[in-house]
């Protein structure tokens, strides 16, 4: 399935199950579905005490914070495909002049 196929059919979920909401609403659900996420990487780590674990909840939380992120985007038309592909020649542009892919501070 690609990202268009994906966002087709999770627009079409939520339509059919009328479950939109308002922008803010739904960066709210993403942040808080973020938090549940951290959560378990939080109890996958014994809170720092060991190396992460992945367990059926941190993908059962990814889930929901991509299902968040998805809508997010069908809702402010933005395509996910068209979106990873610019981020990709961003991040590849930054490696081959830093190389690392994080933005540079740049003091004027």
């Amino acid at each position: 399935m690609t990202l268009n196929e994906l966002q087709t059919l999770i627009k079409k979920f939520v339509d059919e199950r009328n479950i939109g909401t308002s922008t803010e609403n739904r960066m709210l659900d993403l942040l808080s579905e973020s938090g549940e996420l951290a959560k378990e990487v939080l109890k996958g780590s014994d809170y720092g005490k060991r190396l992460f674990i992945k367990n059926k909840a941190f993908d059962a939380e990814f889930g929901d914070v991509f299902f968040s992120l998805v809508c997010l985007a069908n809702q402010t038309d933005i395509n996910l495909e068209t979106l990873i592909v610019n981020a990709l020649d961003k991040y590849d542009k930054r490696f081959k002049e830093h190389h690392h892919i994080g933005s540079v501070n740049k003091k004027g």
